[in-house]
């Protein structure tokens, strides 16, 4: 009864016409702004934003990265991190997770040390890893 009360007054078709607009704003703001995108639709969302390599030794570098709140909360899920950490603190348990992951996959020396790593808070939800 309600499907036919909307065709006999239009209101589906405004009703379809403001989706259709909707759909048009997030697949822009998807181009525009994929990190505010995710975060719409409470996905997580991660990016390196950066690298950067010291031209003296270029063992020495760092990584930009910026992520949303769930992707935070997804990683928590897969235990990184407790309690009172710092979302920093909580990507970089994952980041290298990560590296130490490729180290294994070449057959390459992971208990070698990983150097001293400074994770900088740039601002919420991005922070400079060297």
């Amino acid at each position: 009864m309600k499907e036919f009360f909307k065709k006999l007054t239009g209101l589906d078709k405004v009703e379809a016409e403001k989706a259709a607009v909707e759909s048009e704003k997030m697949e822009l703001l998807k181009k525009k702004d994929p990190k505010a995108y995710a975060t719409k639709k409470k996905q997580p969302w991660v990016s390196v934003l950066d690298v950067k390599v010291n031209q003296e030794n270029v063992r020495n570098g760092f990584f930009e990265m910026d992520w949303n709140e769930y992707f935070i909360k997804d990683l928590k899920k897969a235990g990184y991190g407790e309690n009172g950490d710092l979302d920093e603190q909580i990507v970089d348990l994952w980041f290298r997770d990560i590296v130490y992951g490729m180290l294994e996959e070449e057959g390459l020396d992971t208990e070698r040390g990983a150097g001293y790593i400074n994770v900088v808070p740039i601002d919420k939800g991005k922070s400079e890893v060297s």
